[in-house]
């Protein structure tokens, strides 16, 4: 009996982080509209996307939503089965549990049960944003052990996606070390407390194809720049960031693809 009541706090915390993520991915219907129209000028109906870091679903919706044939990667385990069930029975959605690094293989995540949206494969990414203020009341627990694949496997297996939203926590340049093609058009989440991540990251696209970049800043799902930016613009901006400024989304699209 004793054992159980030590346990009811972590319990009770995984339960409160997960409340919070429903309500703050689902309880703001203002900012599901913003993301539609964000995504229906991006991808058309029938595109193949993939959700990285798919959490509670909301963009997978949003994305499914719009036409899309979604599959959302999720690896922690609660989130997965959560997806699992919300998504029953949609034929354009596909859920796979696990992670994404640059080989298949294991690897360990830290959960942050009362904060879950990051959870992290990086303890150099909790290293580095843990000196900021925007994390200062964060807390990871010990790793758990997650299956590991890469954006290649995940290719061979559901074909190449129009569109990959890349939302992991620090992990995003090991992902891209997973990539070797380039794919028509990707995001990827910047945090300026560790804003080297997404340094290295746009290196990586680079060196794939003939990219063009831009950003949107916080939840707001609006380019800052009318016109696509080089690589050199985009890295200048990004290391001109301060480390307790919003976090956004870094896109890239390939010139191929109809940027001008």
């Amino acid at each position: 009996m004793i054992h159980l009541w030590r346990r009811f706090p972590a319990a009770l915390a995984r339960a409160a982080g997960f409340g919070r993520s429903l309500l703050i991915y689902y309880g703001q219907p203002w900012r599901i509209g913003a993301m539609r129209r964000h995504y229906a000028a991006l991808i058309a109906p029938g595109d193949l996307v993939f959700d990285i870091g798919a959490h509670v679903g909301n963009q997978t919706r949003v994305l499914a939503g719009v036409g899309a044939r979604v599959v959302a990667i999720e690896p922690q385990p609660p989130f997965a089965r959560w997806l699992r069930w919300l998504f029953r029975g949609a034929p354009r959605i596909v859920v796979v549990e696990t992670a994404l690094g640059a080989r298949p293989g294991t690897a360990s995540l830290y959960p942050s049960p009362r904060t879950p949206t990051v959870a992290t494969l990086s303890s150099d990414w909790i290293a580095a944003v843990g000196r900021s203020r925007s994390f200062a009341r964060v807390r990871w627990d010990a790793p758990l052990e997650v299956p590991v694949t890469t954006l290649d496997a995940l290719i061979a297996q559901h074909g190449l996606p129009r569109f990959c939203k890349i939302d992991v926590e620090g992990f995003e340049a090991e992902i891209l070390r997973g990539l070797s093609q380039p794919v028509p058009l990707l995001s990827f989440e910047y945090v300026p407390a560790a804003i080297e991540i997404a340094c290295e990251a746009l290196g990586l696209l680079a060196a794939l194809g003939p990219y063009r970049f831009n950003v949107t800043v916080g939840e707001r799902r609006r380019f800052i720049w009318p016109d696509w930016q080089e690589r050199a613009a985009i890295l200048a901006w990004l290391r001109a960031l301060r480390p307790d400024e919003r976090s956004g989304d870094v896109y890239a699209r390939l010139r191929s693809s109809g940027t001008s």
